[in-house]
């Protein structure tokens, strides 16, 4: 308890945080200001993992009850030590694990095709009951496009579709190609709204089987075709290519491989819109934490490491926009919905669950808030020539499309087996 006691010290300097360790001795910590905060540590085990390894213990001892909650919320002590770490240097306790797992990242990234299926599966074929009860009806599972404040989040994710479909130019009988298809919510609207022929690919047998389920009910199974299948197994061209929320399943050391596959499917004439967290700060690592329980593989990149590849496989980049602050506001509406159906939640996994998807919402939500994690869309194609010379057609596009699909009805997801 004294190493960690030094290193509580350490961080938080504002605030006001009280710890009371195995024993029943009380710590505080800050200057007493703000909301009180204070939690409980059940073992001596949980005091020495913490003081050792806190990026990863603060998360695995709350899922596993060690560390208790006894004023505040695990996301109200998440975002006391975010906002000190904006102030004050990483200890070492926390900073040397990071710069370990920077060099050996790329070994924790390895995504070969069949391995790439089995990460997928760890999270994306998790009960469908569950992302029910906090993703929007159309079940997006990425970040929501936020016209104004107040926007709804169905509003926002039929938005991001539409933000989407706007930079493909899209014209009706094209061949779209949606790599990381999900659940079907885009391929649905490219097909339904712009016309398109669509495939999609996913690795998730649950979400597979979902999305075509959803295309036979709502009448476009001729028009669309979601597939079981590794994108790198594709070979016939298509006009458009897009793929949101995907990349960050690529894997460093993969994404040449990834923008050469790209390249080789696109159409002459064709183009491309990549929709993908990345991370302002640079080059970094992915937390262990999340790593070992929510996304096995997982990477989220920086600009500097994708642009590099896209050039490397020949291909334009056309346009990048960035995305503040969206994904902040998407995740604090899912982690709103989760809290308001935990009991449900409970009762399709376990406690255990509900608290470490709990850590990953709050978390997630306060990195994109306060430590440098944004959106990115990048727009792609094999020639210059592939779009218009400004970039109005893209808000022409939007409203067109807009006066379209605000007509249509909004069908919930139908349940999965």
């Amino acid at each position: 308890m004294s190493v960690l006691h030094r290193v509580l010290k350490q961080i938080i300097k504002s605030g006001t945080l009280r710890v009371t360790d195995s024993e029943g001795c009380r710590h505080s910590y800050g200057d007493g200001q703000g909301q009180s905060l204070a939690f409980r540590l059940t073992d001596k085990l949980s005091e020495v993992r913490l003081a050792a390894y806190p990026e990863f213990y603060l998360g695995e001892n709350y899922m596993n009850g060690t560390l208790v909650m006894e004023e505040g919320t695990i996301a109200d002590l998440l975002a006391l030590i975010i906002s000190n770490l904006e102030a004050t240097p990483y200890p070492a306790v926390v900073k040397w694990p990071y710069e370990v797992r920077r060099l050996f990242k790329r070994l924790q990234q390895n995504n070969p095709v069949g391995k790439a299926k089995k990460n997928v599966a760890h999270h994306y074929d998790l009960s469908g009951a569950l992302y029910d009860l906090f993703l929007d009806r159309d079940r997006q599972y990425s970040c929501a496009y936020f016209e104004h404040a107040d926007q709804s989040l169905e509003d926002a994710q039929l938005a991001k579709k539409r933000h989407l479909a706007a930079k493909m130019q899209i014209k009706p009988g094209m061949k779209v190609l949606d790599i990381g298809s999900g659940w079907g919510g885009l391929g649905l609207y490219l097909a339904e709204v712009c016309g398109a022929q669509v495939t999609g690919v996913t690795l998730s047998e649950e979400q597979y089987r979902l999305a075509n389920e959803r295309a036979q009910q709502r009448g476009v199974g001729e028009q669309v075709s979601f597939k079981l299948l590794d994108y790198r197994q594709l070979h016939e061209p298509f006009d458009r290519i897009v793929s949101v929320g995907m990349f960050e399943h690529v894997g460093v050391g993969h994404y040449r491989e990834f923008f050469d596959k790209v390249r080789s499917l696109l159409s002459d004439d064709g183009v491309g819109v990549l929709h993908s967290i990345n991370r302002s700060r640079g080059p970094g690592a992915t937390s262990k934490w999340i790593a070992k329980y929510i996304f096995p593989g997982g990477y989220i990149p920086a600009l500097s490491e994708v642009l590099p590849a896209i050039e490397k496989a020949r291909l334009y980049v056309a346009d990048i926009e960035i995305l503040r602050l969206h994904y902040a506001e998407t995740l604090k509406e899912w982690g709103r919905r989760f809290n308001d159906h935990r009991k449900r939640a409970k009762e399709i996994y376990d406690e255990r669950f509900c608290r470490m998807w709990e850590f990953y919402l709050a978390s997630s939500e306060l990195a994109f808030r306060h430590s440098g994690l944004n959106n990115s869309q990048i727009q792609l194609a094999k020639h210059q020539h592939a779009l218009p010379l400004t970039r109005n057609y893209m808000i022409e596009e939007e409203d067109r499309l807009r006066a379209i699909d605000s007509q249509l009805p909004r069908l919930k997801s139908i349940p999965a087996n």
